[in-house]
């Protein structure tokens, strides 16, 4: 299996034993997060029912919303739910509440993990690898914290990440903010995380943009999961 750690890049000495393929989506316009969820879902139903059909990555933006994984706990919602300014989303993933909008690029990835390893933790650390990969490229050191799970830059949380897993086929994937207005997480305690710094790439490197970024994510996961990309879908 590839090699997770610190050191890790997008030039990995050790891959998977062989490729898959999956569909590629990046659409172009904002996606509301209802429909995003419901792609994913036909995806895993899909690929629960046929193993061996192609997986499925999408990368794009949400509209302002909030999501609560399962478990939550209303504490960290600083409002009212009922009197949410903001579609609020209970889903099956892990983690507790966080906040998606523009200028935050987010990755779902419907992966079989039959065909790599049956293992969430190992899958958690890779997703991780992938942000941590591509802020390398950037010339930013990206970190992991003991005990916790997600990205961080010079003590600011960049990057989060949330699973949801049936019959080891998966959904969600993780979130990376790029150039996005983080006034949204004031009402909230993100990932559940007390006193929590939230920070974005253009903090170091003012002027970035999601198209800056998504090509690098895009060669990161294909990578680091040996895929070939069925199709790519642009709309």
């Amino acid at each position: 299996m590839p090699e997770s750690g610190p050191n890790s890049n997008l030039d990995l000495t050790r891959q998977l034993a062989q490729t898959s393929s999956a569909f590629l989506f990046e659409p172009k316009n904002i996606v509301p997060f209802e429909t995003a969820l419901c792609w994913q879902r036909n995806f895993q139903k899909n690929l629960i029912e046929q193993p061996f059909s192609p997986q499925a990555v999408w990368f794009l933006q949400h509209f302002p919303c909030y999501t609560l994984g399962r478990g939550s706990k209303k504490k960290n919602l600083l409002f009212d739910e009922n009197k949410s300014l903001l579609p609020l989303f209970r889903i099956d993933r892990g983690g507790e509440v966080t906040h998606h909008m523009p200028g935050q690029i987010v990755g779902y990835l419907v992966f079989n993990l039959n065909l790599y390893k049956k293992d969430l933790s190992w899958y958690l650390r890779e997703l991780e690898q992938v942000l941590i990969d591509v802020l390398n490229l950037l010339g930013i050191e990206g970190k992991r914290i003991d005990g916790l799970t997600g990205v961080w830059c010079e003590g600011q949380k960049v990057g989060s990440i949330g699973i949801g897993c049936k019959r080891w086929v998966t959904k969600h994937g993780f979130s990376l903010n790029v150039d996005c207005d983080l006034a949204g997480f004031q009402e909230i305690i993100p990932c559940g995380l007390n006193k929590v710094k939230l920070g974005k790439l253009s903090n170091w490197l003012p002027g970035i943009k999601v198209c800056d970024v998504q090509p690098l994510l895009r060669e990161s996961v294909r990578r680091r999961f040996r895929l070939n990309w069925e199709n790519k879908i642009l709309d």
